[in-house]
């Protein structure tokens, strides 16, 4: 751990004589922000320093997945509101915001309205039912080999893709931060991020994320109280200077300027909606506190947090168009240093000057090490977890041997991470991480609400239902816009809605259902059967881990 600490200041230290364009990649001279890069170590040294304590007290699996169930309710809601307040919400919705106006809204909304799905629906039978992933409820009374392998592919699906959007925004951020080349940027965060969950599992992860929730609400409230005071703390002048300024004018202030046909409107609603309720890394949290009380204490401590943060990044993004739009320090012939994503770093060194802007890039550096480590260790708990322990090795693996297997998935991800985060630059990462939640709301949402609801669930309806929700999200994002057009340079898209949640979503709950009344068989009889023990227990809590425990 030492070694690998200087190994990394060592390189770091190196970063400052890369210069590169921000966005054209031609190498040329930068002013370096001392404050910010100093922060950044800071931050830095210390997330290392926390990994090596947690690596000490990381002894056996439920310690490297779970913490050992030793988190409490508000440091999970804590915790939880860091996993989720990512890249996306706070560089993506204020770039959205930034660019269309009020119609960004329709991301914080969308990422918000989860919650209560998660609060009324999922959170407590999740963690009676569950020991490290959501596999573990989905295949509670059903086959284990089908169903945690599909579960493992539909988590392995949605981290990929959730993974581009924290790539791409790091990636940016250090870009800006150094003047370095936006590759090697993607790669310094990737050595990041698995040195963090190979050596400090899931209670690294937790303490980072509540670091990083902490700093992050701190610098949004400093950052939208400031709007609003050069606004004179008026809602209402702050619209109208952005309109002054903003090149759409008043149009910014209408509905339809980012998602203007209303079946892509409501497919991205669904997605976000029961995208959250279906998300690895986050079902994953509500295993690392001791019993469904405290689960119910994480989610309501989360679901505040959460809700203020996003009213904060609406307020940065008119803040950005108002104070940086046009300005020429933060823009060029290309537009905004650094392409939109950046807007809301550009508004705190106009906040705040350089000092602010050094501790909101090192926040916005936190933000995405924070997440994109949580999302690694859902992808190697599903290869390790899921699929060696329980499916190849049917449960005759031992801890360690399953540990070491995830350090391995861990290395493995880091560089898929690397290298979709290069592929896919020039996308919006509040977009991206739309798509990541139409495939978590299309696969893993219907058949984790259905082992838990309905009786009439068997393995053949979960796992082709599943299936074919997995692969028609996939398959309707590879032929719509984004990839079709956008990635594939093709003149236009076969499929013609950028958000397939509607279909996809509703093709996995039509399948699941008809495989599994078709199915008569005598496993499938006994899986109906088994449902009334499984329903008392995720009531209940009888017979969970940790119900009867002095927590």
């Amino acid at each position: 751990m030492k070694r690998l600490s200087i190994f990394l200041m060592s390189l770091l230290s190196s970063l400052p004589v890369w210069a590169a364009d921000a966005i054209g990649g031609a190498v040329e001279k930068r002013s370096l922000n001392v404050s910010a890069i100093v922060m950044f170590f800071i931050f830095v040294g210390a997330t290392l320093y926390i990994t090596y304590w947690a690596a000490k007290r990381t002894r056996s699996a439920k310690d490297f997945y779970a913490a050992g169930g030793g988190i409490t309710g508000f440091q999970n809601g804590l915790a939880i509101a860091g996993d989720y307040m990512s890249a996306a919400s706070f560089l993506g919705i204020s770039a959205l915001v930034y660019g269309s106006g009020y119609d960004g809204l329709i991301y914080s909304i969308g990422f918000l309205v989860g919650w209560p799905v998660i609060t009324f629906l999922v959170a407590e039978r999740l963690r009676n039912l569950g020991k490290y992933t959501f596999a573990d409820v989905a295949s509670y009374r059903l086959q284990q080999g089908p169903v945690r392998s599909f579960s493992a592919v539909g988590t392995l699906v949605t981290v990929a893709l959730y993974l581009i959007a924290q790539m791409v925004g790091a990636g940016k951020l250090i870009q800006l931060l150094f003047g370095m080349d936006y590759s090697s940027a993607v790669i310094l965060v990737g050595i990041l991020m698995v040195m963090y969950v190979m050596f400090g599992g899931m209670l690294a992860t937790t303490w980072v994320q509540i670091i990083k929730a902490v700093l992050l609400l701190s610098g949004a409230s400093f950052m939208a109280f400031m709007v609003l005071k050069i606004s004179g703390f008026s809602i209402e002048t702050m619209f109208s200077k952005a309109i002054e300024v903003h090149p759409k004018g008043t149009a910014i202030m209408s509905p339809g300027g980012l998602v203007s046909n209303p079946i892509d409107a409501i497919s991205l609603g669904i997605g976000l909606m029961f995208g959250t309720a279906g998300l690895p890394h986050i079902l994953m949290r509500f295993f690392t506190v001791a019993d469904a009380k405290e689960a119910r204490k994480s989610v309501f401590f989360a679901t505040g947090f959460i809700g203020y943060f996003y009213i904060l990044t609406f307020i940065i993004g008119f803040g950005a168009i108002m104070l940086v739009l046009n300005q020429p320090q933060y823009t060029d012939a290309k537009g905004l240093i650094g392409g939109n994503n950046m807007a809301a770093i550009h508004l705190a060194n106009a906040v705040g000057g350089d000092l602010f802007l050094g501790f909101i890039s090192a926040v916005a550096f936190a933000t995405i090490l924070a997440v994109v480590s949580g999302l690694t260790l859902s992808g190697a708990s599903a290869v390790s977890h899921d699929l060696y322990a329980s499916v190849w090795r049917h449960g005759r693996s031992s801890e360690a041997q399953e540990i070491r297997v995830s350090k391995i998935a861990t290395v493995f991800l880091g560089i898929v991470a690397i290298l979709l985060g290069i592929a896919f630059e020039k996308q919006n990462i509040a977009y991206m991480v739309g798509l990541a939640f139409s495939i978590a709301a299309s696969a893993n949402f219907p058949v984790l609400f259905m082992s838990m609801f309905w009786k009439g669930l068997t393995t053949r309806g979960a796992v082709l239902g599943g299936v074919i929700g997995l692969v028609s999200a996939v398959t309707l994002i590879v032929l719509g816009p984004t990839v079709w057009v956008d990635v594939l340079k093709n003149k236009e898209a076969i499929f013609a809605y950028k958000n397939p949640a509607l279909f996809s979503m509703t093709a996995a709950f039509f399948f699941t259902w008809l495989f599994s009344v078709l199915d008569n068989s005598e496993s499938a009889n006994k899986e109906r059967a088994a449902f009334l023990p499984q329903f008392i227990r995720s009531m209940t809590g009888v017979g969970a881990e940790g119900a009867t425990s002095k927590h």
